[in-house]
């Protein structure tokens, strides 16, 4: 039985464990599921387009101004009846330019007569356009231009400096009848756009850059590890032309296993599209991080769970074993202990030869103490004896309640002889104690039956023949020792 309920105690605490931890591996799987997906959806839905805002603002601070400044220089009085009256003072146009360029601290200013093609700049007359220098292509394409569009923004070398880069704001000039005279305008450094671009990733802790309407990258960082054009980048071709011709958009990618993040919109003063981007390998990592700590968090509860489950179910257990093999009125053990511990007293009977003996005890006319005294005291008297009986008996020995008032005592390593010495010993104890039991003096006798093992005997034949012996105790006056041989 010990072994069984051990098995059993054992098998529940594997259920117990394994329940536990699926438990806490499915929930903890579950919440790091839904934070995935709610912090995807915060990404897409409210952090890159709130980001993306607020750089377009700062654009409109930082990035706009050279095309306020140009549109004021275009609409300027002066440089129109300058232009109109021929261009007689171009000292007075090239002081202006340079006024302009240390007022707003541009990288150029300039000014190009449709009249005269020359170049003016805020260092002097620089040259004269010809439409055939392909230098010079971008006037054409900006005079050229629709009415509904007086200015284009494009980057190109400085026309000062050749190993500087410079975003030209070209705005068209009209004179007061709404005819063409000529292109002016300001020059941003590049470096100092990236600068600002640089401040915006740092800011916002987003992947940021600007591109035209064919997608290819007009403006990016030092930083920046991507491709010169949309549909060139992996995961982007297939959502390159939703981007480009959409005024505001929000999209999901895979880059090299991570998904990143994209939130573009167009910014019509420049026509390109700002992008901003933002991977899930930080958030990933904080929620993976998170999720291990609730795992080894579950672990530590499941251990401490299965810690106080482990003694609970050892203090239950013993007191089942103690209750499933110990008679409740006496403390002795029952028939079912009994029957334990005769297999295990054989197993080493069998292995060094030792014998084995029993001893059936019986309390005379048990009746007449119930009937004079009660069944209260009779309990007692039970509990008293057996209390008296136990307090003779070896650390090997083994005292059953095995009825009413029946004993029975398990004797291993002793013979028959041993056994009935023992019983005398213990019938004549009886004999001479005068019980006191709740003010009442009361004194019993019992009879015993002896009985030694037979090699290849059954258990209950054994029981047969100590029972039988017991009886004929009984018969031949009770408070005697009878031996079956």
């Amino acid at each position: 039985m010990g072994d069984r309920v051990f098995n059993d105690k054992k098998r529940f605490i594997w259920i117990l464990s394994l329940l536990l931890l699926a438990a806490f591996a499915v929930t903890s799987s579950i919440s790091y599921q839904v934070a995935h997906d709610s912090l995807s959806k915060q990404i897409k839905e409210n952090n890159l387009p709130l980001t993306s805002d607020n750089i377009y603002s700062e654009i409109q601070q930082d990035l706009l101004q050279p095309i306020f400044i140009s549109s004021l220089m275009a609409q300027d009085t002066f440089v129109r009846d300058w232009t109109i009256n021929q261009e007689q003072t171009p000292g007075d146009l090239i002081r202006y330019l340079k006024e302009i360029q240390e007022k707003y601290d541009t990288v150029t200013s300039f000014f190009i007569s449709e009249s005269s093609r020359k170049y003016y700049h805020s260092s002097g007359v620089l040259k004269r356009i010809e439409d055939i220098n392909p230098e010079d292509a971008w006037y054409f394409r900006v005079r050229s231009l629709p009415k509904s569009e007086d200015y284009e923004v494009n980057i190109d070398s400085d026309t000062v400096d050749q190993n500087r880069t410079v975003i030209y704001v070209n705005y068209k000039v009209f004179d007061f009848d709404g005819n063409f005279i000529g292109v002016t305008g300001v020059g941003l450094a590049v470096k100092n756009v990236r600068r600002l671009i640089e401040l915006y990733q740092q800011r916002y802790n987003r992947n940021v850059y600007f591109t035209d309407r064919q997608g290819n990258v007009t403006l990016h960082s030092e930083q920046y590890q991507g491709a010169r054009n949309l549909q060139e980048t992996p995961g982007l071709e297939k959502l390159a032309t939703r981007i480009l011709t959409s005024p505001s958009s929000s999209f999901a990618y895979q880059k090299e296993g991570q998904t990143v993040y994209l939130n573009s919109r167009l910014v019509p003063e420049f026509k390109w599209h700002l992008v901003v981007e933002q991977d899930d390998a930080s958030s990933e990592r904080k929620l993976l991080t998170t999720f291990w700590i609730n795992i080894g968090l579950s672990l530590l509860v499941t251990l401490g769970v299965l810690i106080i489950a482990n003694m609970t179910l050892g203090r239950y257990q013993r007191k089942l074993e103690l209750m499933a093999s110990t008679d409740k009125l006496t403390g002795a053990a029952n028939r079912q202990a009994f029957e334990e511990h005769f297999a295990k007293a054989l197993a080493h009977s069998v292995l060094d030869s030792s014998p084995i003996s029993v001893l059936l005890m019986d309390i005379d006319h048990f009746k007449k103490v119930n009937d004079c005294h009660g069944h209260n005291v009779g309990d007692l008297v039970i509990q008293t004896l057996s209390h008296l009986l136990g307090g003779q008996l070896g650390k090997d020995d083994l005292l059953c309640r095995w009825g009413g008032e029946e004993f029975l005592i398990l004797l291993p390593n002793c013979s028959l002889s041993q056994a009935a010495d023992l019983a005398e010993k213990l019938r004549h104890l009886v004999a001479e104690r005068e019980l006191s039991v709740n003010g009442s003096q009361i004194k019993v006798t019992m009879s015993s039956g002896v009985a030694e093992y037979r090699r290849s005997e059954k258990p209950e034949e054994l029981i047969n023949r100590v029972d039988i012996a017991l009886y004929q105790a009984k018969e031949q006056g009770r408070n005697r020792v009878v031996l079956s041989y």
